[in-house]
């Protein structure tokens, strides 16, 4: 996910005073994979000058550091973004269906 603001519903926000620890951050991410029905292979955080967070055909989902200083629901749209492309590799008319469903039922 490229962190072009006009792509997203979301544009990031001020920086948290305090990141949330990535042990949490990774526990949402695998309770978002289980309401997704998906299952990544691996789940990392790294730094990410040029996106957010990315998907490879492989199953192996990352996410930028500097993601954890978001707001949950910025975050929250970033993770949910990512463990889709597990299911519908592209960005067609399923995914930003499947996106938008899934963004509502958890607003």
């Amino acid at each position: 996910m490229r962190r072009d603001a006009r792509r997203h519903s979301l544009s990031p926000s001020a920086v948290l005073a305090d990141p949330i620890p990535r042990e949490e951050f990774k526990i949402v991410v695998d309770t978002w994979a289980e309401r997704l029905d998906v299952e990544p292979v691996e789940i990392h955080i790294a730094a990410m000058r040029r996106k957010w967070a990315s998907c490879s055909s492989r199953g192996r989902v990352t996410f930028a550091a500097d993601l954890l200083a978001q707001p949950a629901e910025f975050r929250r749209e970033v993770i949910v973004h990512e463990l889709l492309h597990l299911k519908v590799p592209n960005h067609g008319p399923l995914f930003r269906a499947l996106l938008s469903a899934h963004l509502a039922d958890s607003a």
